[in-house]
């Protein structure tokens, strides 16, 4: 096993997360956010694009009643500003998404309306062409914060041992 994997199988295990669970830090957390509840069934996977621009910021909200709050990109493309849904907040705060205000980012994903909203629900955040930061399954859509243990393990021995990727 690659020591990268290593690494993230054992900071899992020492979280205490038995493999077959989603990587939530509570069930309560990932209401609204499972693979087939209502809000990831707006990702979709056949309508994939890029978009690029400049982050001029990030807030927490509630994509939809009864979720818990995501953490969202505020990207301005040229025509006006965007919202970026990346994630579920308590899976990733700004801070490790890996990008600043000021940053220029490509974005991967897909364009849908959320709540009345039209927002862009983020697979992957790309900065300065080898910064990557990947939330989704470019393959699929299915959400990081969804995956079992075997299925980190397995999804990040692929891309350190020069696997696909996805």
């Amino acid at each position: 096993m690659k020591p990268a994997v290593m690494l993230i199988v054992m900071l899992l295990f020492a979280a205490g997360l038995p493999g077959g669970t989603a990587l939530s830090s509570d069930g309560n957390e990932l209401q609204g956010w499972g693979p087939d509840d209502p809000y990831n069934r707006h990702f979709d996977n056949a309508a994939i694009e890029k978009t690029r621009g400049w982050v001029v910021g990030f807030k927490f909200e509630r994509p939809l009643p009864g979720m818990s709050p995501a953490t969202i990109m505020m990207v301005d493309d040229g025509t006006g500003l965007i919202a970026v849904h990346i994630c579920p907040a308590w899976f990733a705060r700004p801070e490790d998404v890996g990008v600043r205000v000021g940053d220029r980012v490509k974005i991967k994903g897909c364009r849908a309306v959320v709540g009345g909203k039209r927002v862009f629900m983020a697979a992957k955040i790309k900065k300065d062409g080898f910064h990557e930061f990947k939330v989704r399954l470019t393959k699929n859509g299915k959400p990081f914060w969804t995956f079992s243990l075997e299925e980190v393990v397995r999804e990040f021995s692929d891309t350190t041992a020069g696997g696909t990727g996805r």
